[in-house]
């Protein structure tokens, strides 16, 4: 098993492969769960292990200085997958809406 799958891999596993990636990470619950449930407690296992989540998309930042990844999979519209990026992290690195951010 990898250590930390990126989002972008568990949205494509179907139910069955997700359940055995949360069984290996001895996630709790996992048989029954809906998808989206199961890749969230998938995440929150491995972010727990490693402390790193990883995934990509393209830069969207608003006017109060934060952003968030968007998705392909949601024509980069706001989606329930996207990713909260700090306006430090933002400034850090100069970032700019557009950005392909991995």
């Amino acid at each position: 098993m990898t250590d930390s799958l990126p989002i972008s891999e568990l949205k494509y596993k179907t139910i069955d492969e997700l359940t055995e990636v949360a069984r290996e990470l001895n996630v709790e619950g996992a048989t029954g769960m809906r998808k989206q449930d199961l890749i969230f407690a998938i995440l929150n296992a491995q972010t727990e292990k490693t402390g790193y989540v990883f995934s990509e998309g393209v830069l969207e930042i608003l006017p109060d200085g934060f952003g968030f990844l968007r998705s392909p999979d949601y024509s980069y519209l706001p989606g329930p997958d996207d990713i909260y990026v700090s306006p430090s992290q933002i400034r850090r690195f100069n970032l700019r809406t557009g950005d392909l951010v991995s």
